[in-house]
């Protein structure tokens, strides 16, 4: 289990950064000489955590707009009802609707309320499983369409919010890809010629001597550039994307629970807690929040915690130092650290910390917190506002899928990618049930069950357990 299960992952999931550029890694002196200026409220950190938001940022920043268009009344039949209100199930509805289907799309909470308004707003290539291990699984041929759906997503992730006018703070700005350690950057450096050769994809190594021109901290031993990501408030995004279904004719239901699943002759019969819906076909979009309403459908994913805290906005000369060109960032440990400026200037930092969805919040600030400062120590004493956390959707072979189980469609297994790839899974699926694709890389491939899951992922901590040892001698 612990061989198959890998928890590396890029961030999600889980990044508009005002970008700024030239500066350079700073000197001690010059450190010093911002936090004096800034003279920031030094803070103990047992009182600043009990005083946390625990409300997303995203969504404390830029809330559920008032005027979205939700119908409290279900229809009495569909030709598509799709349950889940993310990227997944807005971005399918998306291509049903335009293609003439009728389309209602049911969601428990409020539009987009689970991991699309609580992610780091990063979108990034490829999948949660390594490249390399894809290759050797699948083959090269098919382990390039894969690669190149990835690149795919990022591009319709831009023209969705470009076609529809969406207000988001898109920004496409690269990443870098950190070395925790000396070994990790030497691995980074043969990728590179790897990348080039296998699928013609730039990226650029950037060794230690070099990096201050791209992150102004000292822990990292080189980095691999790639300028092809992007960014985004993803609140702003999945509540836009929301709006712009609903223009084209999507109904949006709130606060509708799916109780029970039927057949009902030719149709599904959907029983909610506002009423029964019958649709044509169904399409659960629910990824790390998936319940147990399916049980078949249950086993194909588990759920895994991401945890993320926000600095208070810092000044300008603190931005351009922290990250000079306004890139994104993450890290090349199992147990790894994303990060990025937000619009407004503030650092955002996330991690899995023990992997498990119920970490206490406070508990888990103090954590990123260290591990903030211990990046950058010129955030010593800058306060912290929210801490917050989402579930991503993770299955057994670390690959998203598309499948059908009992006549009923779904798309889901993003793991930590789901930005990109929730938008590009979603369309794919919609395409699919309006008959414009006859298949996609991602429904061609098996998806992996094990015996031991059924409900509860019971094997987590076992696996946080592993992987810290992994980090620790690696």
């Amino acid at each position: 289990m612990l061989a198959t299960l890998s928890i590396r992952a890029l961030p999600c999931d889980l990044v508009d950064c005002e970008a700024t550029c030239g500066a350079s890694r700073a000197s001690n002196g010059k450190v010093a000489a911002l936090m004096t200026r800034r003279t920031p409220r030094r803070t103990n950190s047992k009182h600043e955590s009990d005083m946390l938001s625990t409300e997303p940022f995203w969504q404390s920043q830029y809330s559920r707009p008032v005027d979205l268009p939700v119908t409290a009344a279900l229809p009495e039949q569909v030709d598509v009802a799709i349950v889940g209100s993310g990227y997944t199930g807005l971005n399918a509805a998306r291509v049903l609707v335009k293609s003439g289907a009728t389309v209602s799309v049911i969601e428990q909470e409020t539009i987009g309320w689970g991991a699309s308004s609580r992610n780091g707003g990063i979108a990034t290539p490829g999948i949660k499983r390594p490249i390399k291990a894809i290759v050797e699984k699948y083959g090269e041929e098919k382990a390039r369409a894969f690669w190149q759906a990835s690149l795919d997503a990022i591009d319709l992730l831009e023209e969705i919010v470009a076609t529809e006018g969406i207000d988001c703070d898109w920004r496409r700005r690269g990443h870098v890809y950190l070395a925790y350690k000396r070994n990790h950057f030497d691995a980074m450096q043969k990728s590179v010629a790897w990348y080039r050769d296998r699928f013609g994809h730039e990226v650029r190594a950037v060794s230690p001597n070099d990096l201050g021109a791209e992150i102004g901290s000292q822990v990292f031993h080189g980095g691999l550039i790639d300028e092809n990501s992007g960014c985004l408030d993803p609140a702003k995004y999945v509540y836009g994307l929301a709006a712009a279904v609903a223009r084209h004719g999507v109904l949006l239901h709130e606060k509708t629970i799916l109780q029970r699943v039927a057949r009902d002759g030719d149709r599904f019969s959907l029983q909610t807690s506002n009423g029964v819906l019958r649709a044509k076909d169904l399409l659960i979009a629910t990824n790390g929040y998936t319940d147990r309403l399916v049980p078949s459908l249950k086993r194909r994913v588990f759920p895994v915690g991401s945890y993320i805290i926000v600095t208070e906005p810092l000044p300008v000369e603190l931005q351009k130092e922290l990250s000079p060109k306004g890139r994104m960032f993450y890290d090349s440990k199992n147990f790894l650290n994303y990060f990025r400026l937000t619009p407004d200037g503030r650092m955002l930092w996330g991690g899995r910390n023990d992997l498990s969805t119920d970490l206490n919040l406070q508990a888990s600030a103090s954590l990123l917190k260290a591990q903030l400062v211990h990046t950058f120590p010129q955030l010593e004493g800058i306060p912290l506002t929210h801490t917050w956390t989402g579930k991503l959707g993770i299955t057994f072979d670390l690959m998203p899928h598309i499948g059908r189980v009992d006549g009923i469609h779904y798309a889901l297994g993003y793991g930590g990618h789901g930005l990109a790839l929730a938008t590009y899974l979603g369309s794919e699926v919609g395409k699919l049930l309006a008959g414009q694709i006859s298949s996609s890389p991602f429904a061609e491939i098996p998806h992996q069950t094990m015996f031991f899951y059924r409900s509860e992922p019971w094997f987590i901590p076992l696996v946080a357990r592993y992987y810290r040892l992994v980090d620790w001698i690696s």
